[in-house]
């Protein structure tokens, strides 16, 4: 007999009011200008196809009937009625999505989309993340996380190595991995099959660190990185692991390419975007029904807002591609929604000073230069769910308009170019920005 589903404590519960860090999740959810909003953490994007058909039948029946991928490869269901939170959560873990109350927020970890798919990694992921989500979810320390956190598992490849997790994993060919704090080039080497358990206690060791400091995040650390790279080394060490530090960069890393992705035997994956990252029912339902009938029956949602399904038979690859296209996903790197992102902008959010979206889909310009930046449209400062690395940042300005930049590794922004409330001169603007110069 299946254990009784946990009681789920509501958005205004007093023991959430209590607490600093308030990111939503699928149990707490947010109050949104367009209703509420849930967060539903999916460890490394994957999910089964019934999994993920339940979630677009939640979206349509208590929410908005959208689907929104996040920047970690998690979901989003917005426009939710206020009373909706104790059905949302029964549901989702009648489907196997909430696996521990406590840990619901903290189950933040965003692995190589194609690992095991194409042969370029150096080591399947997956056991890692099914061994570190066990793990997170079994660990009273880890529930003290904040729903920020972040952990990351790359095969090898370098792509979501670049994304500053606060804790990450990188698969070495020789077998081990490399271990890294936050986006410090130092790393320290250790077996592969300690991976999760070593995942798990720089965590803690972060936790320890931030105590009392108020600290989300390894770059929210008054001292830095630095010494949690150290001490991390220190208790591997006790913990009886063979360590060898040493420095690796931080590499630029790159989203999986849209399209057919060959893999072995005689199956290959399917590589979709969603424009602006977000999914309606026709869209969603094509890549479900993909899984389900010519796939092997999951989705990899990744941290670049696409979606991937594995095990797709070559011969039926030209025809799946084009009914992915006919419902207006991404399949190409050349289409003009290629590296487009945006924030949800107004009328979902209060602090938006545009309909960015609106806006974003308006200064579309048919292709993409190769090599292109991407660019992110934001409604406010905060620019919420931007890209890591170089990119074009299109900003909302107080009085009308946008400032257009290019944003380049480390954080150094150009001087940005101010435009009014032009459509015309805004897509101008922002293709001269996404325009790589050599």
């Amino acid at each position: 007999m299946p254990p009784p589903a946990p009681r789920f404590a509501q958005p205004d519960d007093a023991r959430f009011r209590a607490r600093g860090d308030a990111c939503p999740g699928a149990l707490r959810l947010h109050r949104a200008d367009d209703g509420a909003l849930a967060r539903v953490r999916v460890p490394g994007g994957v999910l089964s196809w019934e999994q993920a058909d339940g979630l677009r039948e939640l979206a349509e029946r208590l929410g908005d009937g959208e689907l929104y991928l996040t920047s970690r490869g998690n979901v989003q269901l917005r426009g939710l009625g206020a009373e909706c939170g104790g059905e949302l959560a029964s549901r989702m873990y009648e489907m196997g999505l909430l696996p521990s109350e406590r840990h619901e927020r903290v189950r933040n970890v965003v692995a190589s989309p194609l690992s095991g798919l194409d042969g370029l990694g150096a080591r399947d992921v997956r056991p890692w993340l099914t061994a570190l989500d066990a793990l997170v979810c079994a660990s009273e320390e880890a529930a003290g996380l904040s729903g920020r956190f972040l952990f990351a598992l790359d095969d090898g490849r370098g792509d979501v190595d670049a994304l500053g997790a606060d804790v990450t994993l990188r698969a070495r060919a020789d077998g081990d991995v490399e271990l890294r704090i936050g986006a410090l080039d130092a790393v320290v080497r250790i077996p592969g099959n300690e991976a999760p358990r070593a995942a798990l206690l720089a965590a803690t060791a972060f936790l320890d660190a931030a105590a009392g400091s108020g600290a989300w995040r390894v770059a929210d650390l008054t001292g830095g990185a630095g010494p949690l790279f150290d001490e991390v080394v220190r208790r591997l060490g006790a913990a009886g692991l063979p360590v060898a530090p040493g420095s690796v960069p931080v590499p630029d890393g790159a989203p999986p390419a849209l399209g057919a992705v060959t893999g072995p035997g005689d199956t290959d994956a399917l590589s979709a975007g969603l424009p602006l990252g977000r999914a309606d029912a026709v869209r969603w339902r094509a890549l479900t029904d993909l899984a389900r009938d010519h796939g092997a029956g999951e989705l990899r949602l990744t941290p670049w807002r696409g979606v991937v399904v594995p095990g797709v038979r070559r011969e039926r690859v030209p025809g799946a591609l084009d009914a992915l296209e006919a419902v207006g996903l991404v399949t190409g790197d050349r289409s003009p929604w290629s590296g487009v992102g945006a924030c949800i902008g107004r009328p979902g959010c209060a602090k938006s000073l545009a309909n960015v979206r609106g806006d974003a889909a308006s200064a579309l310009r048919a292709g993409s230069p190769d090599r292109a930046l991407p660019v992110h449209w934001s409604g406010c400062e905060r620019r919420c769910g931007h890209p890591r690395g170089a990119w074009v940042d299109v900003v909302a300005a107080p009085d009308g308009g946008y400032r257009v930049s290019v944003v380049r590794d480390g954080g150094r922004r150009e001087e940005p170019v101010r435009v009014a409330d032009d459509p015309v001169a805004l897509a101008d603007a922002v293709a001269a920005a996404r325009t790589p110069h050599t």
